[in-house]
């Protein structure tokens, strides 16, 4: 599985990252460890997880000057159980030791995120739907969040306001109500999703000519007997509340996608650590 690391927003994000920790140096390591001293460093993870991030590690060093050698033993995407060792770095011992700090965050963060992605899409195997990310992501991290996502076998929504259209309640507020919100979307000759959050306003889009519909905060047994009212008429979209718990009942109802906010807003950093030993 391959990821663009490389884009011009992760590398900006990875040099204001070290830039917020470093400063204008790592004090603590100048003062206590020998300029030239060399040393040895493993990532190892202490619980079962989906990798994602590793990949930032040849990044992150070379912005620093640069290691002797960096192994990555794992990929994003890869699981790893407790013990196992994600990657193995051997440098100045103060090159390491600036860079941990910063390393982990990336890789606990984008690691937690993609670990809760692959629950969620276990939970519904066997059926058709999707699972979806959304933008509730961290400012200036959407990239790395959902390049996560994708590992933990997810699919990416659109990325911001400027790629995809999708007409929410307050687009079809401003707009007017439904029809003219459709109507005017059309024209711009793109894809259209809008919201629907009743079964009036489902009609209306249906009758106005919308082909994919996101229907918003619904039980399971609404949305089975929504998306059977539907009839193929349009793909369906299902958000609002959904959990870990419920998303295999919401996959079950017919729909094509379910979308997640948690697997970026809410999910938990795995606990993964840097030891380091001497060479």
């Amino acid at each position: 599985m391959g990821f663009d690391f490389l884009h011009p927003e992760i590398l900006e994000a990875v040099r204001r990252a070290l830039e917020e920790d470093i400063g204008a140096g790592d004090i603590t390591s100048m003062a206590c460890v020998p300029e030239g001293r060399k040393a040895r460093g493993r990532y190892l993870a202490r619980q079962p997880m989906v990798v994602a991030g590793v990949e930032l590690l040849p990044l992150i060093y070379d912005l620093r000057g640069g290691v002797d050698s960096l192994e990555l033993k794992l990929a994003s995407g890869d699981r790893a159980g407790p013990g196992q060792v994600v990657a193995e770095v051997c440098g100045r011992a103060r090159t390491l030791l600036e860079c941990e700090r910063t390393a982990l965050n990336f890789l606990q963060r984008l690691s937690g995120v993609a670990t809760l992605t692959r629950r969620y899409a276990d939970a519904v195997a066997g059926t058709r739907c999707c699972i979806l990310d959304t933008r509730k992501t961290t400012p200036g991290l959407r990239r790395l969040e959902k390049i996560a996502v994708a590992a933990g076998g997810g699919t990416n929504h659109r990325t911001g306001l400027f790629d995809a259209v999708l007409i929410k309640n307050n687009h079809i507020a401003a707009a007017g109500g439904v029809r003219p919100a459709l109507e005017r979307a059309f024209e711009a000759g793109m894809p259209v999703e809008i919201e629907v959050r009743t079964r009036a306003e489902l009609d209306q889009a249906l009758e106005a000519g919308a082909k994919h519909l996101l229907l918003d905060n619904l039980t399971p047994e609404e949305a089975a007997e929504w998306i059977r009212h539907i009839a193929g008429r349009a793909i369906t979209e299902i958000s609002g509340g959904v959990r870990l718990e419920t998303v295999r009942a919401y996959a079950e109802s017919g729909a094509d996608f379910v979308s997640v906010g948690a697997l970026t807003h809410s999910a938990t950093a795995v606990d993964l650590n840097f030891r380091l030993e001497l060479i």
